[in-house]
């Protein structure tokens, strides 16, 4: 079967419409998955008396990125973040922590 293009023009134009069309719609899709914000981390260093279970009772009165969240679930945040298998904190470790 031998196909031919009759007219370039309308051919070119319609090759450019479906172009656009599939482009437009995984933009949409990229944006959708992707629309959680960006999450940043700053690093704390422990201080003497300094327990995971304060460290995320102060993240969850003052960081935005915890408000609203269960302090379990801060520190089990905390603790992954951490490579962190047990609750032993020792001074000056240094600790990174999620921000918005």
């Amino acid at each position: 079967m031998n196909l031919k293009i009759v007219n370039k023009g309308k051919f070119i134009r319609s090759i450019l419409l479906i172009f656009i069309l599939i482009m437009g719609i995984s933009l949409i899709i990229t944006n959708k998955s992707l629309s959680h914000a960006e999450i940043k981390y700053r690093t704390i260093y422990v201080a003497g008396g300094d327990t995971l279970w304060s460290i995320a009772k102060q993240e969850q009165e003052t960081n935005e990125y915890y408000s609203n969240k269960n302090i379990r679930t801060i520190v089990e945040d905390i603790k992954q973040i951490n490579s962190i298998n047990s609750s032993d904190l020792k001074v000056n470790q240094e600790l990174k922590i999620k921000e918005l």
